[in-house]
């Protein structure tokens, strides 16, 4: 038993988010952006969006609704999530912002088994409280 769970372990850390996703609407089921996943000098890692797949607003429209220094800020290359630590196969502990409503969220990272998917769960309080979106691998 030992073993199989130390395997399990082993390649829920193989199966990193470091990378680029395509971020999937969880209303619409169409692709939004493409969002960069990388690591801090700190240890932890952040996201920003590198392109717009879903243009409607303009290729690369302002965040009117985010509140302080990011208020009318370009969208494309913003920082939107931060802060997240490895935890047991997960990555959790950050806040990740919502560019379309401007607010933040406590955030958990899960990569899928395969490392093709991102389970990206936004949540206030509890993460039972949330809402999940599955990224694809680009």
């Amino acid at each position: 038993a030992c073993t199989s769970r130390r395997s399990i372990v082993r390649s829920a850390q193989q199966a990193s988010p470091i990378g680029q996703w395509r971020t999937i609407d969880d209303h619409s089921g169409k692709p939004r952006s493409i969002v960069e996943v990388y690591a801090n000098a700190d240890g932890t890692l952040s996201a920003r969006i590198v392109r717009l797949l879903d243009l409607s607003n303009g290729a690369n429209p302002m965040c009117d609704a985010c509140r302080g220094a990011l208020h009318g800020k370009p969208i494309v290359g913003m920082v939107i999530a931060w802060g997240l630590r490895a935890d047991d196969g997960r990555w959790s502990g950050g806040r990740i912002l919502d560019p379309d409503n401007g607010k933040e969220y406590s955030v958990k990272l899960t990569p899928g088994k395969d490392g093709r998917t991102l389970e990206v769960r936004g949540y206030i309080g509890m993460p039972m409280l949330g809402r999940t979106q599955a990224w694809q691998r680009e």
